[in-house]
């Protein structure tokens, strides 16, 4: 009997180990099909040159193929509700903006999801200057002159934004609080569109993301009034910013580009997408490509990407409640 036992034991611990390295070979295989970037908003922004670059280097660095969905609407709510509710696995992502995971809870009541509980940040990708860009026919050509003009020519000017509430929107709802001028907000479903109809001179300016702009602008088919930060940027020196208007001269908002899974994915899982992301975006060659486009890269940590939300979620609050804007939903 004592040595039926033994034998029982010895067969029972070869089994609990090639459990062990069968479970640890399965954590390790992640991942091992495709994955995907959603990008909320509608194809040819900021965040979607991002994500169709970032894709196409994960997909060499995972040896898998990564795959970009775009989902715009409700000011990037549906695409985020879409990930919120996938699988928590790390196959499905999201490239946000502060629109959908910082700010809408401020505004919105009931939203489909809840950022803070339904996504869990994977890591910052990039941030990018808010242009206020015009037509070329547009007669001011930088913010005070704006200022003047609107001053001139009351209740005629009007500025197409990504959406309602957006970084984008507070920005020149700022700027407008500061200086004492009023401008009508046209919301699209996101920058590309915004900035296809700057072009085509349907509508004389827009707040968008400096990346999507970036080839206008060298092209000359767009004039950059300013851009939203507190300081000129080393890679943009020429291009003034909002905050060297007078009244103005607090104004300080940029747009970025975030990484999140659905909440539950495995730790495992997103350490692996960090690390890979962290990898491409400290490469010399992605990062000329971001900057040549208008994009800053960054590829922090998750713990760095979570303190920097506290942070933006700080900021945002008491724009929106300064800006007075209210959504009924």
């Amino acid at each position: 009997m004592a040595l039926l036992y033994k034998k029982l034991r010895l067969v029972f611990s070869s089994v609990c180990i090639g459990l062990l390295f069968c479970s640890a070979g399965a954590q390790a295989a992640f991942p091992d099909r495709t994955l995907t970037i959603v990008v909320p908003f509608s194809p040819g922004g900021g965040h979607d040159f991002t994500a169709r670059l970032m894709a196409a280097k994960l997909t060499d660095v995972l040896g898998q193929q990564v795959v970009v969905l775009n989902k715009p609407g409700a000011n990037g709510m549906i695409g985020t509700h879409f990930v919120a509710q996938s699988a928590p696995d790390g196959y499905t992502m999201t490239m946000s903006s502060p629109a959908e995971t910082v700010i809408s809870p401020m505004l919105y009541h009931d939203m489909s999801y809840d950022p803070a509980k339904d996504l869990s940040p994977v890591t910052l990708v990039g941030v990018t200057p808010i242009a206020l860009i015009a037509h070329p026919s547009f007669p001011p050509s930088s913010v005070p002159e704006l200022v003047d003009y609107v001053k001139a020519h009351p209740g005629t000017v009007s500025y197409g934004t990504p959406g309602v509430g957006s970084a984008h929107h507070l920005a020149v709802d700022w700027i407008a609080r500061s200086t004492g001028i009023k401008m009508l907000d046209v919301p699209y479903k996101g920058a590309a569109p915004a900035t296809a109809d700057v072009l085509a001179d349907q509508i004389p300016l827009a707040s968008v993301g400096m990346a999507p702009v970036t080839p206008h602008w060298k092209a000359g088919k767009v004039k950059v009034l300013a851009i939203m930060n507190n300081k000129r940027l080393p890679w943009l020196p020429d291009v003034p910013v909002a905050s060297e208007t007078k009244g103005a001269e607090a104004v300080d908002v940029y747009q970025w580009m975030g990484v999140f899974v659905p909440s539950g994915t495995p730790p495992e899982a997103i350490k692996v997408l960090n690390e890979a992301y962290a990898k491409i975006l400290h490469d010399p060659e992605v990062k000329k490509t971001m900057i040549d486009r208008g994009v800053d890269p960054v590829g922090n940590t998750v713990e760095a990407f979570k303190q920097y939300l506290n942070e933006e979620s700080s900021k945002y609050s008491k724009l929106v409640k300064d800006s007075g804007v209210k959504i009924n939903k």
